[in-house]
């Protein structure tokens, strides 16, 4: 089997800002919401998808605020997208599967967990992280844990990863060490680019085990960097791998896609279930 994790706030945020507004019939903005199912459904399509689970970000923030002031926040974010995350989650679950909200931690660190876990197992022939998010990439191993972008439909392994950042999955947060993610709110070391970051990365290996005078001054700061890049693997999501198997939309998500104003999403859902 193949599991498939799901980045749900990555989703949520394309669809917000890739398709026109709309509104439910109560007023509620739910444009992204509704994008969101509709490419729930078109993975749950597919013939070899049997296994999903998403992950959200509940609330912007995380534990990585405490650690550096200038990390994301939910600052900037349209209010009507801010206020379609409990929607989403909430009609991810109706859809029928396995929903994580993550509040202390962040929707990165239950995919880096659930690939790790799943990864594991005997039975599972290869884990798909669907997103584009390049702090994801160092949760590949080999072709067992490989990251889909489903947009451009680019799948990276362990030797594209190399191929395109410099360095391999597990030296990733290094890397974004050094060259900083705008994203996620921290800068990187001053002076130093993308293929200059690799380079030292493929010379010195770890940050920790660069020489003195490579970084400077600035060698603490690179470090509380790789550990805003790190992800976390260690909480306690999930049980079984079949727990995750989608059964097809349950009962209530007809209701569901009613209140949210597009009834078709329902029959989509029905086609998708499996046979």
């Amino acid at each position: 089997m193949k599991v498939h994790l799901v980045d749900g706030t990555y989703e949520l945020f394309r669809a917000h800002f890739g398709a026109p507004p709309a509104t439910a019939p109560d007023g509620t903005p739910v444009g992204a919401v509704r994008g969101l199912v509709r490419t729930l459904l078109a993975l749950l399509g597919a013939p070899d998808v049997t296994h999903v689970a998403c992950a959200f970000d509940h609330v912007i923030e995380s534990f990585r605020n405490d650690l550096y002031a200038g990390y994301k926040t939910s600052e900037g974010v349209p209010a009507e997208l801010l206020a379609q995350f409990p929607v989403a989650e909430d009609l991810t679950r109706a859809l029928g599967l396995v929903t994580w909200p993550m509040v202390e931690m962040e929707a990165d660190d239950a995919l880096a967990t659930a690939a790790a876990r799943f990864a594991a197992l005997p039975e599972v022939e290869q884990v798909v992280i669907c997103s584009p998010d390049k702090d994801l990439t160092q949760c590949v191993r080999g072709d067992k844990v490989v990251c889909l972008d489903r947009r451009q439909r680019k799948l990276l392994d362990e030797p594209a990863v190399k191929a395109k950042f410099g360095v391999l999955p597990e030296s990733m947060p290094d890397w974004l060490a050094l060259v900083g993610d705008s994203a996620d709110g921290y800068p990187g070391i001053p002076g130093i680019g993308k293929v200059g970051a690799a380079r030292l990365v493929t010379r010195y290996g770890a940050i920790e085990g660069f020489p003195a005078e490579t970084l400077g001054d600035k060698r603490e700061l690179a470090l509380l960097f790789k550990d805003l890049a790190t992800l976390r693997r260690d909480e306690a999501l999930f049980g079984d791998v079949e727990e995750l198997r989608w059964q097809g939309p349950p009962d209530g998500f007809a209701a569901e896609a009613e209140r949210l104003g597009d009834p078709r999403l329902a029959e989509r859902a029905s086609k998708a279930a499996p046979g």
